[in-house]
């Protein structure tokens, strides 16, 4: 019996395969209210000015809290791997937006 209670409380996830194939993002906006966090996904091209949010999340302040638990969780078990993540924030949250320009 107490396997069949396992059973009925897995989820099957599908994963469409446009969704799998992601989307880059170099640049997440964190904004809150008392109800809801919303992260903006952002992808900033070298030498370009503008940028669009290529994806946004909107989740309750209890599942936030859980993505910083597991992006923690999941950061450490990398550096444990690979070794530490540089993550030198001096010059602000933005990437550079004045990178060399390739040519084709």
């Amino acid at each position: 019996m107490e396997n069949r209670n396992e059973q009925d409380n897995q989820i099957q996830i599908e994963l469409p395969e446009d969704i799998a194939q992601g989307t880059y993002s170099n640049l997440a906006i964190i904004a809150h209210s008392s109800s809801e966090f919303v992260i903006d996904f952002v992808r900033i091209l070298p030498g370009l000015p503008k940028a669009k949010v290529q994806s946004r999340i909107i989740l309750t302040p209890e599942h936030a809290k859980r993505l910083l638990y597991a992006l923690n969780e999941n950061i450490n078990r990398f550096e444990d791997q690979n070794g530490p993540v540089s993550a030198d924030n001096s010059g602000g949250f933005l990437p550079p937006l004045n990178g060399p320009i390739g040519e084709a």
